[in-house]
């Protein structure tokens, strides 16, 4: 048997002789989803990085991974597409982490992906370096039938759920990234501003094109919309004290964010979302017409009612902001 010391020094020769063959990744690239084959057709959210930087590449199999996805590296880059919702993106994301093939030491994260977003400050099209997630299931939800005050929010804050109900980016990171990224031109289409222009007047605010915004994201497994978890969104953010106020909803980014934190990584994290559709009904939408005939469920063409046309030149606009990204990682700037 192996004494106390003899095994760490085995373990310790066993770690280096690892980190001498496993593939060292610079950047690893978490999309949640995406649309039929990787390249070639309607987009997703991994399609156009998946088609720049790991194309022709490497493919692995991960155990334990997201079903029959691959882990796709190529020249430092790496994309796993996690699968949908708080459960999927951290398993997932464990899974990669926990592959010996790999070096994740000096790796830049990137959680990529589409999101709804704040119908009183955003445009569809906009892309967020998000610099805080919070999360939308933890604390205490009412129906709001059951409230019998003036009270138009329905979340209620229970703090025994703080530490992991919030998680605030590393400022410095998120900072240097968006001054990189801040002026990246963004394209939109006349349907969506159409679409724009019509919230803009309800608003009262004037209509402009997408822009690279800083905020906070609300990271849900429930895939909400409406006035009253907007308020809610509102609040939450508030109530956690984040840096930027709350800009977008999506389903994965504060389960990422405590995952990465538990390992010390958390530093090292860049959550990207681009707005596909806004976080109340529009355009005559009800809960009913959007979601009783699963017509505006998905994202799989511009033709859905939630996201107008908006779906692909928002992803080509996230896109054009990531690689500046991950461009400066690969030539050591960031």
């Amino acid at each position: 048997m192996l004494s106390s010391a003899a095994f760490e020094e085995n373990r310790s020769a066993e770690y280096a002789q690892q980190a001498d063959t496993s593939v060292c990744v610079r950047v690893l690239l978490l999309p949640k989803f995406e649309n039929g084959e990787m390249t070639g057709d309607f987009p997703g959210e991994a399609q156009y990085y998946y088609e720049h930087y790991c194309r022709g590449g490497e493919e692995y199999t991960v155990a334990g991974g997201y079903q029959n996805h691959k882990l796709y590296v190529k020249d430092g880059v790496a994309l796993y597409v996690t699968g949908c919702g708080k459960v999927n993106a951290v398993l997932s994301l464990c899974a990669v982490l926990n592959d010996k093939r790999f070096d994740f030491s000096d790796t830049l994260f990137m959680s990529i992906g589409c999101a709804g977003s704040c119908y009183e400050t955003t445009v569809m099209g906009d892309v967020f370096v998000i610099t805080a997630a919070v999360d939308y299931d933890l604390g205490h939800h009412a129906d709001a039938r059951e409230l019998t005050g003036n009270r138009r929010e329905t979340w209620f804050h229970n703090p025994i759920y703080d530490s992991t109900a919030r998680s605030i980016l590393h400022r410095p990171l998120t900072d240097k990234v968006y001054d990189l990224v801040k002026d990246t031109s963004l394209q939109t289409t006349p349907k969506t501003q159409a679409l724009m222009a019509a919230v803009c007047r309800q608003t009262g605010r004037a209509l402009r094109q997408p822009q690279v915004l800083q905020g906070t994201t609300v990271s849900g497994d429930n895939y909400w919309k409406g006035r009253y978890d907007h308020g809610n969104a509102v609040l939450m953010t508030n109530v956690y004290n984040t840096p930027h106020p709350y800009v977008c909803a999506e389903m994965e980014d504060v389960a990422i964010a405590a995952t990465l934190g538990r390992i010390g990584k958390l530093h090292r994290l860049i959550i990207l979302r681009a707005s596909v559709n806004l976080d109340i009904f529009t355009d005559g939408m009800t809960p009913e017409t959007l979601w009783g005939t699963q017509a505006g469920a998905a994202f799989d063409s511009d033709d859905g009612a939630e996201s107008a046309d908006i779906f692909a030149t928002a992803m080509r606009n996230h896109f054009c902001v990531g690689k500046k990204i991950i461009d400066a990682v690969l030539h050591g700037e960031l």
